[in-house]
């Protein structure tokens, strides 16, 4: 499995390109600006993208998405609950003082238990709400890796206190849906350093 990841934009969101080995084929997750750094990577892989994924609607990680459509063959995907998010995009970004060209709708939605096949690797969908609505991790079990948007962090989470966030929400999604994944299973985050389910259900403060 390929995973190259890349920091991008002001709140230094983690945008990750993977793909299989074998086939080429790839994905984008959390394009969240920088799409042309974002698409100097891919072609560095050679890899031919068929998804663009976002794990929530929040600008920081869909800012992209708008260049890397005009530019690639592949499908924008969302969680439906965060279309709304979406929508709000260039507006929430304005509030931050960043400028962004408004995010275009998905071209198809993703829900809890989907499985995108890219290649010979299955990106499971985990609905993970709390930071928001809509937010999901993606889980490759085959690879051990998990992809967790914003919903965990290294020693830290998501925050729960923007409009449709729930600490409630984020800490049970945390606990059923990703502790229980295998201790050793890599957790690339949407922003800050890997980590391992390990080591977060260790030392994470936050969500014991």
């Amino acid at each position: 499995m390929i995973v190259k990841g890349l920091v991008v934009g002001p709140v230094a969101a983690n945008c990750y390109i993977i793909g299989d080995e074998e086939s080429r084929e790839g994905a984008i997750i959390d394009p969240g600006d920088n799409a042309g750094k974002i698409l100097e990577v891919v072609k560095e892989t050679g890899l031919e993208i068929r998804f663009i994924i976002a794990t929530h609607g929040h600008f920081d990680h869909n800012a992209g998405v708008t260049e890397l459509k005009r530019k690639l063959d592949a499908d924008f995907l969302l969680h439906r609950d965060d279309l709304m998010l979406v929508q709000r995009s260039k507006r929430s970004a304005m509030n931050w003082g960043i400028v962004i060209e408004q995010v275009p709708d998905p071209d198809g939605y993703i829900d809890d238990g989907d499985i995108l096949k890219v290649g010979q690797l299955e990106l499971k969908i985990v609905h993970t709400p709390g930071h928001s609505p809509g937010g999901i991790s993606i889980y490759i079990e085959k690879e051990n890796v998990l992809f967790s948007g914003d919903t965990l962090f290294q020693g830290s989470i998501g925050r729960t206190d923007f409009e449709g966030g729930s600490m409630a929400a984020l800490a049970g999604s945390i606990r059923e849906r990703l502790y229980t994944l295998p201790d050793s299973t890599v957790v690339y985050t949407g922003h800050g350093p890997v980590t391992t389910i390990e080591d977060e259900k260790r030392h994470n403060m936050f969500v014991r």
